[in-house]
């Protein structure tokens, strides 16, 4: 799938946005720069809007690993794993504790081994056209047949 504008990542963000719940984990993988938190941005900032709440920054968690969301009955937990190295460094976050019933969107997810039940990733990948993305999107259990629903 060829992303030609924000305006085409939006509605793509907002579709996801739709269909997110508890324990859903979104995997955003790509090169630097490629657009991974402006698609987080639009899908917190648009369940920001359709649950009545203030709308935030978004800013990619680089240097902070991660940054929390609270939506009403509704978390958000948004990581970037760029700076982490193994499964050491990941197991100390407790992303993935039982306890924890937030979305999860994560950047740079390479070093993640644990076996995902609702799990999307989104590859984006630059084109020739400076203004365009390429987007490939995997998913299973729930998500497995989203590209379809587009």
């Amino acid at each position: 799938m060829k992303n030609k504008s924000l305006d085409q990542l939006t509605k793509i963000s907002k579709k996801i946005a739709d269909k997110l719940s508890k324990n859903d984990c979104i995997f955003l993988i790509g090169e630097i720069g490629v657009g991974k938190t402006t698609l987080a941005r639009v899908i917190i900032n648009y369940l920001q809007k359709k649950n009545s709440l203030k709308i935030t920054e978004v800013l990619s968690p680089t240097f902070n690993i991660l940054y929390e969301y609270n939506l009403k009955n509704l978390k958000i937990m948004h990581y970037d794993l760029y700076r982490l190295h193994n499964s050491k460094d990941l197991d100390k976050l407790g992303i993935f504790s039982k306890e924890d019933e937030s979305i999860k969107i994560i950047e740079w997810p390479k070093i993640i081994k644990t076996s995902i039940k609702n799990k999307l990733e989104i590859h984006m990948k630059y084109s020739k056209n400076e203004n365009e993305r390429n987007i490939k999107l995997l998913g299973n259990g729930k998500w497995e047949n989203f590209l379809n629903e587009l």
